[in-house]
């Protein structure tokens, strides 16, 4: 049976609310939600209910708000969704500034003892858009901020990630009993800038150059991130050579997946923006 506009509705407004509580740092009970939301749900199950919080952590995403922590991204959500999801988080004063908090709060590199349980599996590769209705591409959402662009340009949980996988690399190749390399590891965005593409030297066990790009997110594994021109290119050209780790949870218990190669062969890589100029 297809959702109505004022279950649809319900079930929005409460997801932000939740949303907004883990932004803030604030403790709540997704069953109570849950519980309190099936009185509203002409009788819905908790299977539908779920899914459907996992709908509006896909539109949450499309709409560059993180989403809730245990509700998976699934991208095939009907259009009355999207443009309820749109229509509210428009107007929530609330959400809009935990938001904004939570993606320029600065960050350090956490203290990490087991290196063993961060690294996991990369999410696949695979259309996210709506499988009932077709994506149109000149379609514009009213979003005041993208809270995801924003916290891709918080330098400091940048710097932090990079810092935490330096120290991971170092571990790495002492596991693979190459102590030697593992000393060479350099931080290379520090002693040689931010123009060469990547942001940690690193090796394989037999010495080949491993060239890390480090993408850190304080959100799930699913959330989106942002790639420039110069570090496509150089996936491309040094193939070989090249890693992207993405960091995620960063600030509750880091986990990192690996990216090698091509970015274009793991990721959609959808154009956000265009140099304008005069010549």
């Amino acid at each position: 049976m297809d959702w109505t506009r004022e279950e649809v509705e319900a079930i929005v407004a409460d997801y932000l609310k939740m949303l907004t509580f883990e932004l803030a740092g604030q403790s709540y009970n997704k069953t109570a939600h849950r519980k309190d939301l099936q009185t509203r749900l002409n009788g819905r199950s908790d299977a539908s209910i779920e899914f459907k919080h996992c709908n509006i952590s896909a539109a949450m995403i499309n709409l560059g708000f993180p989403y809730i922590r245990g509700y998976q991204p699934r991208a095939n959500y009907q259009m009355l969704l999207g443009k309820i999801a749109e229509q509210q988080v428009s107007g929530a004063a609330s959400l809009d500034q935990v938001a904004l908090a939570a993606v320029q709060q600065p960050a350090s590199t956490p203290l990490q003892t087991d290196f063993n349980k961060v690294k996991t599996a990369a999410p696949s590769k695979n259309d996210q858009r709506s499988v009932n209705e077709p994506s149109n591409p000149l379609a514009f959402n009213a979003v005041k901020r993208d809270y995801l662009e924003r916290e891709a340009r918080n330098r400091s949980l940048g710097l932090a990630g990079e810092e935490f996988i330096v120290l991971f690399e170092h571990w790495r190749l002492i596991e693979l009993g190459q102590s030697r390399l593992a000393d060479k590891v350099e931080h290379v965005s520090r002693s040689k800038g931010d123009g060469l593409g990547y942001d940690v030297l690193s090796f394989e066990s037999d010495g080949k150059e491993r060239l890390i790009e480090v993408k850190t997110t304080t959100f799930g594994r699913e959330t989106p991130f942002f790639v420039s021109r110069g570090e496509l290119a150089l996936s491309q050209g040094a193939k070989d050579h090249f890693h992207l780790y993405r960091l995620f949870e960063f600030r509750k218990a880091p986990r990192l997946f690996d990216l090698p190669g091509a970015l274009d062969q793991h990721c959609v890589l959808d154009p956000v923006s265009y140099r304008a100029s005069f010549s």
